[in-house]
């Protein structure tokens, strides 16, 4: 039920709010939207064709294993440390995501602030959807 919500949330963001703003993707967001049921997938990359691709480069590496190695993210969830090294090593105001764990936690965000800090970057507002509905 949860899930559904937030993928009706999603699209309503889509639809309403996504005109908005210069959206960017990442190839981990395109290689996670190819990931299960077939149908949604092609509907997920779809919308993500239209998008530019950030880059992985070796600033976003070298943050991403800073943000394991000194911040809250664990090994575990390196990839998830990529995300957010990607998205603040390319200068992006926002990251939206459900990874409510490791990535829009509010308990993580103070650590993670100082980390990016620390390395010379100014991260992005990490949120869901539904934060940034404009209302």
């Amino acid at each position: 039920m949860i899930t559904a919500a937030h993928q009706q949330l999603t699209q309503e963001w889509w639809q309403n709010r996504g005109a908005h703003f210069d959206l960017y993707a990442s190839q981990l967001v395109v290689r996670e939207a190819s990931a299960g049921d077939a149908e949604m997938a092609q509907k997920r990359l779809l919308l993500l064709e239209k998008l530019p691709l950030l880059a992985l480069s070796e600033a976003s590496v070298d943050l991403a294993r800073l943000l394991v190695t000194q911040g809250p993210i664990p090994e575990k969830a390196a990839v998830d440390a990529l995300h957010i090294a990607i998205a603040t090593a390319h200068g992006m105001d926002f990251l939206i995501t459900w990874n409510c764990k490791h990535i829009a936690n509010a308990e993580m965000q103070t650590a993670l602030t100082s980390v990016c800090r620390s390395a010379g970057y100014e991260p992005p507002v990490i949120c869901t959807p539904e934060e940034l509905s404009g209302s």
